[in-house]
């Protein structure tokens, strides 16, 4: 076999080759991360067999992603290498030498010596699932923010408003008024027939004329300010909402046509939907890297953390919270769902909570008992089966 080694920058990346005896077949060469150093890439690995190529290199955050999806496209056998192992090869070195050139041979001995797996398509889309998974968050709590924001616009502008509305401020009925009129006095100058027909039609007949109405007189009376400058972030912050909703919405089409195309079985679990699903699958990747349940336990960050100095141990702690926070997210509120729908989860919650634990702590537990069904489910390839 012959290994190729790839350390991986931002803008340049260098490769060299060896072969099994540990004979150098290509010295370290730069090629630029771009498709015309792509290409040098694999003009100077023309010459040998295909089959006896197996490429890595290190998961270095996102600039290797392209490369690992261009490679995978043409068939290479293709590793990600985890930067733990490169770096216990460097130690081994006798003399202290860290360089991109000699990087390239470790990570190549890395290969070499250290068991691997081959990157598939269905990994590449692993990946694109765990990225969405993760910029959804990000909207999510971009949104959030606007949404205190808004709500502290409000007690100043017209603070009787948002406890008008028994469902509250953040509904698409009090956006659209507030988009037209987000002040009192804005509210009250409306003609009445306008603002009757704004409140039915925007939350499809549930608000009547009565309360529009009712609405009209609040804002009369309101002790809310008139200052100008509020009214304008008013409006605006509800314009980045309803185009982060958009957004949002768009992300989440996206993961849900990923999911489709894997039919995974964790899809079986009664409660776990598209989102949630897609997200502990892309935060998880390939099952075969957690060699048992615990690992992807810890992984998460749900495993107990332990406490012990001299004859003293813990007998209570709390979850690590180490890991993939969007995983520890995902499952959290995975479990939640399942409780509902599965009486054999429910179970194990309420006897949790007869223990007197709190609704948290009990839905931990259920979420690390469901990590262990999800490992013996995805390693296994079984469908839910608990009643």
């Amino acid at each position: 076999m012959i290994y190729v080694g790839i350390d991986i920058a931002k803008l340049n990346h260098f490769a060299s080759a060896i072969s099994s005896d540990g004979e150098v077949l290509l010295e370290p060469f730069k090629f630029t991360n771009d498709n015309g150093g792509f290409q040098k890439l694999i003009s100077s690995l023309d010459s040998f067999d295909k089959n006896s190529l197996i490429i890595g290199l290190e998961s270095t955050a996102h600039y290797g992603n392209n490369l690992v999806e261009f490679l995978v496209s043409k068939h290479f056998k293709v590793c990600v290498i985890n930067p733990i192992q490169t770096s216990t090869m460097r130690k081994n070195n006798i003399r202290k030498t860290k360089t991109d050139k000699v990087d390239t041979f470790i990570i190549a001995k890395t290969l070499m010596l250290q068991p691997h797996r081959f990157y598939t398509v269905q990994d590449i889309d692993l990946m694109h699932l765990k990225n969405l998974g993760r910029f959804r968050q990000k909207i999510v709590k971009q949104r959030t923010r606007l949404k205190i924001q808004l709500t502290s616009y409000m007690d100043q502008v017209f603070p009787e408003f948002q406890y008008f509305f028994k469902s509250g401020l953040h509904q698409k009925a009090c956006y659209c008024l507030l988009k037209e009129a987000p002040t009192p006095d804005a509210i009250v100058s409306m003609h009445m027939t306008h603002l009757v027909h704004l409140l039915v039609s925007a939350s499809h007949g549930h608000f009547k004329k009565e309360q529009a109405k009712e609405l009209r007189v609040l804002a009369q009376n309101s002790v809310g300010s008139s200052d100008r400058s509020l009214s304008i972030q008013i409006t605006q912050s509800i314009q980045q909402i309803e185009l982060l909703d958009s957004q949002l919405n768009q992300v989440e089409s996206e993961m849900k046509d990923i999911i489709l195309s894997f039919d995974s079985v964790i899809m079986t679990i009664p409660g776990i939907g598209y989102i949630n699903g897609g997200m502990i699958l892309g935060e998880i990747g390939d099952i075969t890297r957690f060699s048992d349940p615990s690992k992807l336990l810890a992984f998460s960050g749900l495993d107990p953390s332990v406490y012990q100095s001299g004859n003293f141990s813990a007998s209570h702690t709390r979850m690590s919270k180490r890991g993939s926070r969007i995983l520890r997210y995902a499952l959290i509120n995975a479990a939640h769902n399942v409780v509902k729908n599965n009486r054999t989860f429910k179970n194990y919650y309420d006897a949790k909570k007869s223990e007197g634990r709190s609704h948290y702590n009990a839905l931990g537990h259920c979420a690390g008992k469901l990590v262990r069904i999800i490992y013996k489910m995805l390693t296994n390839e079984l469908e839910f089966n608990l009643d």
